[in-house]
């Protein structure tokens, strides 16, 4: 019967080599390997590497249809095919890769861009909120004009005031006597 024993997980931390491989020659940087397939996919879209395709593939059926050359590769031009067929097998798993790596900096830029909307958000309703608790306070304060207005209604109150009857001055109560005397 088999016996289970428990493994440490420092013993699969890295998950880029498969279960039971035996590493050959080091291990591979994948970075280094995604910033190389990004170059090539980047070469393999160019003006250049097209018209340098082209000028090769004419180049050749030239040099296999005309009668005065060995034919190596004959007109069903199988080996052209087979070239075309192993570029191919080779290009679009790296042209993928560099795609998969562009979606990841896209992604990474969507979320920065994200969190600075969502600080910028933050602050412009802070700001918000503190330019109406400034002009409610602005609404409180007594301005000048305001003082200025009360004081001319105020001395306009006194002037229609009628005037009040002179009475002639009384003998004064004595001290302590004003209470008794309404």
């Amino acid at each position: 019967m088999a016996r289970f024993t428990p493994r440490r997980n420092s013993e699969r931390d890295d998950l880029s080599v498969p279960r039971g491989a035996v590493p050959m020659g080091g291990r591979f940087d994948a970075d280094v390997f995604g910033k190389m397939s990004e170059a090539i996919a980047r070469f393999l879209g160019t003006g250049r590497y097209l018209v340098g395709q082209t000028v090769f593939v004419v180049g050749w059926i030239v040099l296999n249809v005309i009668a005065g050359v060995r034919h190596w590769d004959p007109y069903p031009f199988i080996l052209l095919n087979l070239a075309f067929s192993t570029q191919a097998a080779y290009a679009a798993p790296l042209i993928l890769l560099a795609q998969n790596r562009q979606d990841d900096r896209d992604r990474a830029n969507i979320e920065r861009d994200r969190e600075v909307a969502a600080r910028i958000r933050a602050d412009t309703d802070y700001l918000a909120r503190e330019l109406a608790s400034v002009r409610l306070a602005l609404d409180d304060v007594v301005t000048r004009a305001d003082l200025e207005e009360s004081l001319e209604r105020m001395a306009k109150l006194l002037a229609d005031r009628p005037a009040a009857p002179a009475t002639a001055p009384g003998p004064a109560p004595a001290p302590g006597h004003e209470r008794f005397h309404a």
